[in-house]
């Protein structure tokens, strides 16, 4: 949808977005697909802590979360909730392994939206560790998180319990620890698949309307391949889904953090390769989203669901009006029929390039 991947004046996110109820009709759309659970434990429970201690990288930096503590006779209790969560998450909450778990740690993060708890749960009988996440919930994250796992080749898996989130960890190297410690080691070739991935990645969250892709929002996942190491890019914070109205939030080239990801880019592809790339995107997301029943209900939903401001509407449906000289966007009145537009917009294209 963009012609080319460039990187301009660095974007700002100016104002907090606030956080948005969860209707009753995302939550019988949820019920259906087996997202909410029974378990009676809320994200407030884990506020009532009593004491804290900074964490601190290898490398002595302040990290912006805290190891926080609690009474002894609260603790218990907390636990034992925290390793029912990990069973439902991971083993549909089959209760043979829960005397083999423990809470390692649980962390407080006081940066961001969403002011997440991660928690670390390992099994005793052999040292292996998981981590998952309780946040407070929000309407928005949770169609990022529907839609990445609708549209995306992804897999997502989180649960809700009233106001409760709790989402999975999802494995990788953060984006700005990558660039930092990791890129300038890669080989060319290696420089070049990440490159590809970048642009792939910029696509999805335009088409997607996931915001504010800066290098700490997602994870760089390097797997080994016979004699070669692929990379994936995938995003992990989905709170600004369908928020802001200026485009450029929905692109991650523009953000300062990315800089070295766009520069690569520009030194390791050619122009008709990118596009290629972007075709690749729209076609994966067009099939998706022709064959996967959820998105239709969805997205109707959203069309009827406030999860952004009206000047924030106007302005996003002028912009994707200006980039596609698509006028349905001048119909628009919600996020959910910006989206709906879009996503239309990319499978009718792909339908009318492909040559059968």
């Amino acid at each position: 949808m963009v012609d080319s991947i460039k990187m301009m004046k660095d974007v700002k996110i100016e104002f907090r977005k606030p956080m948005y109820p969860i209707n009753s009709e995302l939550m019988d759309y949820l019920e259906k697909n087996n997202r909410l659970t029974n378990i009676r434990f809320y994200y407030d429970d884990l506020m009532r802590f009593s004491d804290y201690m900074p964490v601190y990288d290898k490398d002595g930096n302040d990290t912006l979360w805290l190891n926080v503590y609690y009474p002894e006779f609260e603790h218990a209790e907390i636990e034992a909730n925290l390793n029912k969560i990990y069973t439902l998450l991971h083993s549909d909450g089959d209760v043979e392994v829960l005397p083999f778990l423990t809470v390692d740690s649980i962390h407080f993060c006081t940066f961001g939206n969403s002011k997440p708890f991660r928690i670390r749960v390992r099994n005793i009988l052999n040292d292996n560790y998981t981590n998952f996440y309780i946040k407070k919930a929000d309407a928005s994250r949770i169609y990022g998180l529907e839609l990445e796992e609708i549209l995306s080749p992804n897999r997502i898996n989180f649960l809700l319990y009233k106001d409760t989130l709790i989402e999975e960890h999802i494995l990788g190297i953060p984006g700005d620890v990558f660039i930092e410690h990791h890129l300038e080691q890669c080989k060319p070739q290696e420089k070049a698949q990440i490159a590809k991935e970048f642009v792939k990645f910029n696509e999805r969250c335009l088409i997607g309307l996931l915001g504010d892709m800066r290098s700490y929002n997602y994870v760089i996942i390097p797997t080994h391949d016979f004699d070669q190491v692929v990379y994936r890019i995938r995003p992990i914070d989905f709170d600004q889904q369908c928020y802001e109205g200026n485009l450029k939030i929905y692109l991650p080239q523009y953000f300062k953090e990315n800089e070295k990801m766009v520069e690569m880019v520009y030194d390791k592809l050619k122009p008709n390769s990118i596009e290629q790339y972007r075709k690749e995107v729209r076609s994966g997301i067009a099939k998706r989203a022709s064959t996967d029943n959820r998105l239709h209900e969805l997205i109707n939903i959203m069309k009827h669901d406030i999860i952004s401001k009206p000047e924030n509407v106007e302005r996003l449906k002028a912009g994707l009006l200006k980039l596609t000289y698509n006028s349905r966007f001048k119909k628009c009145e919600t996020m959910g029929e910006i989206l709906e537009t879009g996503l239309s917009f990319v499978i009718k294209n792909y339908r009318s390039s492909n040559v059968r």
